[in-house]
């Protein structure tokens, strides 16, 4: 679709200047190449104003640097970008490798008491002949027991949720590498070149391909974070409710209803879980290849070629400026 906004003039200095750049266009319309006008202060225009200017372009400093959180963008002189990404990857390694296992540790410390009371019991139990205080040491044995199965299934889940925060930790890293080297790019000149819709839309099948195909690795990083982190925590609350299947089979056999319900409502959370997880996934996956689409159709969309000044001479002058979307 082609807009045109048409000013009307009618006063002489103005049809001669504008007639001045008539002359300009026609003796530079020869020279004009792929995403160039052949005016100067056309193509001169700045491009993606939020890339910061740097000398610091070498590619292999580049990636070497990108090793560490951050560590490629604060090379290319993006400290705030860079300062985002080592806060949220030191953020997630001290979760990962620090805080989790401390929790799984005071978690077994709280559990301890609960479990010398279940032996203590059930030693007892197998000293008695009286079935009144069997009933009454069994009782108590069971409420016992079920505080250190819930302590052990708070175990279990956080080490699953920790596995899950690494592989966002994982994904994060990948988005950091990516990134980095899509600035290093960036440096050495954007294009304007139209791309192809159809090329993007089958590069974009492969998951981040058609990010890489319209040279958008930051998005490609951000894609691959994005499903690492998806599909493990799908793996990792399949394991969960697998985990409580087994503890509600074993318990069913024990006819403990109490426990048996709050079994049965961590399954059901789980599967919630899960099944976001999965439908997340599918979105980033869909979305992914609707924004290749997008950014192929608009490749050119910076290009000086559709801020070209074509004046037209019909009694008066008119200066016709056409913008292509």
């Amino acid at each position: 679709m082609q807009k045109a906004t048409k000013l009307n003039f009618s006063q002489p200095i103005l049809e001669l200047l504008l007639g001045f750049i008539l002359c300009i266009a026609v003796s530079a319309s020869a020279q004009i190449q792929s995403g160039k006008t052949g005016i100067e202060s056309l193509d001169t225009l700045p491009v993606y104003e939020w890339d910061i200017e740097t000398e610091r372009n070498s590619l292999p400093l580049t990636m070497l640097f990108s090793l560490f959180p951050g560590g490629g963008h604060f090379y290319s002189e993006h400290y705030v970008r860079g300062g985002f990404i080592l806060a949220a990857e030191l953020a997630l390694t001290y979760e990962v490798f620090i805080n989790k296992p401390l929790q799984q540790d005071r978690r077994f410390e709280q559990a301890k008491p609960y479990r010398d009371s279940v032996g203590k019991y059930t030693e007892a139990m197998l000293k008695t002949d009286s079935p009144e205080e069997l009933s009454l040491l069994r009782t108590k044995r069971d409420r016992f027991a079920n505080l250190v199965r819930g302590f052990s299934d708070k175990k279990m889940e956080e080490e699953d949720l920790r596995k899950a925060e690494m592989a966002w930790l994982v994904g994060l890293h990948v988005y950091n590498i990516f990134d980095a080297f899509g600035i290093w790019m960036n440096n050495q000149g954007h294009s304007v070149e139209k791309k192809s819709m159809g090329k993007a839309l089958a590069f974009a099948l492969i998951p981040g391909g058609g990010q890489i195909y319209n040279r958008d690795f930051g998005k490609a990083g951000l894609l691959y974070m994005g499903l690492i982190g998806a599909f493990t925590s799908i793996g990792t609350t399949q394991h969960l409710i697998e985990y409580y299947l087994e503890r509600r089979r074993v318990i069913r056999g024990e006819n403990n209803l109490e426990e048996e319900e709050r079994l049965t409502e961590r399954i059901t959370h789980y599967r919630k879980n899960r099944n976001q997880y999965i439908w997340g996934g599918a979105l980033i996956y869909l979305y992914s290849i609707g924004d290749a689409m997008v950014d192929a159709l608009l490749s050119d969309f910076d290009s000086p070629l559709h801020f070209a000044v074509a004046p037209v001479f019909s009694g008066g002058v008119q200066a016709s400026i056409g913008l292509d979307f």
